[in-house]
């Protein structure tokens, strides 16, 4: 090394480097703390409510389909004396009262299960508004600022016509007035 020679070049397996995930280290931590907070209410939900969606999802699979056949097919074939029982309900009298219970205690645990994720639905639109209604004020302002800028410089653009328009605050009551005068389906 001291004679100025240089060592010949050493070629290495290299791993290459990750690639980025192509998301924001804000758009990261914004995932992190609602999918936090997602599991923060499903840990918090009461028992009954975590009882109504198991009922609701298990009902809502395959696997409940499946064994509703198998039930209700041997039921009926067994009834009908295909399978070489007695017949204990050859009317299918009974099998459609059961039936017809189950339909009304499932369609209640999936109201119990809707109510609950619209309440989430709710809370999540009203985040959505906030937000939206925040960053229209702080873009509002942002032109304002970035128009007194122009201004001071001297310098035009070719939407100076609309940067009035643009600066204006929007009221939300106005618009949620206009919508609902819109809307055929508010009256």
């Amino acid at each position: 090394m001291d004679s100025g020679r240089t060592e010949p070049l050493r070629y290495q397996t290299t791993v290459p480097p990750p690639q980025p995930s192509g998301l924001s280290p804000v758009l990261e931590r914004n995932l992190q703390a609602l999918t936090k907070r997602r599991k923060d209410e499903e840990g918090n939900a009461s028992l009954q409510d975590r009882i109504a969606d198991a009922i609701t999802n298990f009902a809502g699979s395959m696997v409940s389909i499946y064994l509703h056949i198998l039930i209700f097919g041997t039921w009926i074939l067994a009834n009908l004396g295909v399978l070489g029982v007695n017949p204990w309900d050859s009317s299918l009298v009974v099998l459609a009262m059961i039936a017809s219970v189950e339909a009304i205690f499932l369609s209640t645990f999936v109201m119990i299960s809707q109510n609950r994720m619209d309440r989430a639905a709710r809370r999540r639109a009203e985040l959505d508004l906030q937000t939206n209604l925040l960053a229209e004020h702080e873009i509002t302002r942002l032109v304002e600022i970035v128009s007194a800028v122009a201004k001071h410089l001297g310098i035009q653009t070719g939407v100076d016509h609309e940067v009035a328009e643009l600066a204006r605050d929007i009221a939300p009551e106005a618009v949620l007035d206009k919508i609902e005068e819109n809307d055929p389906e508010a009256s």
